[in-house]
């Protein structure tokens, strides 16, 4: 355990870590069944295009233009993204657990996540993480998306910060790996105890 740890900053992914992922694949699938969906024919629409919505490159009614809203249908685009907006649930544990560690370590936070804007902001203010999270470098801001590297090195300039400075806590193995490759601290989440342990050997018990 470190003496005086050189950490000063968080990475933040938000689904798997903070809330849930919200429109993931079985969100989709639910969609799907909800809405009458061809489910197979929606999926591969989603994969053809959700990149680039992410990307900040399409709205959100411009992505559903082309996975729901190319032909007529029964439902309405409002039903369809509040369908979309209420699959996200928050994990308290893991927000308090973080609130802490800033308060205590007077750390700066930010987050790198892949997310369309719309969806973004909504999930970002409905469950308060404007309120501690000192940055968001999202896809949908910087136009580059993990696991492209570029978001890392946009994601330090905004922050001011050296590589070995910051813990990056992901859920995803791939994109812990992108993110040590450019030297910074991984730490691969996969749940509330096993981070708080990790992050108390890196000298911020609570």
């Amino acid at each position: 355990m470190q003496q005086k740890s050189p950490i000063t900053t968080l990475f933040l992914d938000i689904g798997g870590v903070l809330l849930s992922n919200g429109w993931d694949r079985a969100a989709r699938k639910l969609a799907a069944s909800e809405f009458s969906l061809d489910p197979l024919e929606f999926e591969e629409r989603h994969h053809l295009t959700f990149d680039t919505y992410e990307e900040g490159k399409l709205t959100l009614d411009e992505y559903l233009d082309r996975i729901v809203f190319y032909e007529h249908r029964s439902f309405s685009r409002q039903q369809f993204k509040d369908f979309m907006y209420s699959r996200t649930e928050a994990y308290p544990e893991m927000i308090e657990m973080i609130c802490q560690i800033k308060e205590k370590y007077k750390l700066k936070l930010a987050i790198v996540n892949n997310e369309g804007r719309e969806l973004n902001e909504y999930r970002i203010r409905t469950f308060g993480l404007n309120k501690f999270i000192d940055f968001f470098i999202s896809s949908c801001f910087v136009h580059f998306r993990k696991p492209d590297a570029d978001i890392f090195r946009i994601a330090l300039d905004i922050a001011l910060v050296k590589p070995d400075e910051v813990i990056y806590i992901e859920d995803r193995a791939m994109f812990v790996s992108v993110a040590e490759n450019l030297g910074i601290n991984g730490l691969l989440h996969e749940s509330y105890a096993a981070t708080r342990e990790m992050l108390a050997k890196w000298g911020f018990p609570l």
